[in-house]
């Protein structure tokens, strides 16, 4: 598994613009609730023998196997991403009550999505997840580093991806030219 900082400078080689960065702060919360909303559209039922049923959401799995993901490659940008996460997960599953949720959320993701791509409009460069899927689970991962940073936190990590971020952008558009 790669690293967080090599993760992160990735996914920082094509978000350097900060209009592009301010575009997915509002976009890939969308996105991510619309998600977390179609998640919880699947139920899950366990019954052992005589037991009662046990029921819950394809979300709820989701997101403990994503937290994971995050807390071993970064605890304390995991811990933000929880306090972030439960809220989600939580009002996705409050308007998954809701009859023809499935358009709501459909709605909401194709909107983050158009948000997204005016981002990399001013950023003149594809979405990272264009070479590697695994990007698509660093954009909220990159976007809770951001904050951190804006609160004068984790300066170590900034400078540790903010020069491999800036390398990997001129190889991009070296190879462009």
């Amino acid at each position: 598994m790669k690293s967080a900082e090599e993760q992160l400078s990735t996914y920082k080689s094509v978000h350097l613009n900060p209009k592009n960065i301010k575009t997915h702060f509002v976009g890939i919360p969308l996105i991510i609730w619309s998600l977390f909303l179609l998640l919880n559209l699947i139920p899950l039922n366990f019954a052992l023998s005589n037991d009662p049923v046990i029921t819950f959401n394809v979300a709820t799995v989701f997101t403990v196997g994503v937290l994971i993901y995050y807390f071993v490659l970064h605890a304390r940008l995991a811990i933000g991403l929880t306090l972030f996460i439960i809220p989600v997960l939580y009002t996705s599953g409050l308007v998954a009550q809701v009859p023809h949720a499935i358009w709501i959320a459909l709605v909401v993701f194709f909107v983050g999505w158009v948000i997204q791509f005016i981002g990399h409009h001013y950023e003149k460069a594809k979405p990272a997840f264009v070479d590697d899927l695994n990007q698509l689970l660093i954009g909220p991962f990159f976007l809770m580093a951001e904050v951190y940073f804006m609160l004068g936190m984790e300066k170590q990590l900034l400078a540790d991806i903010t020069p491999m971020a800036r390398d990997k952008r001129r190889a991009i558009e070296a190879v462009k030219k």
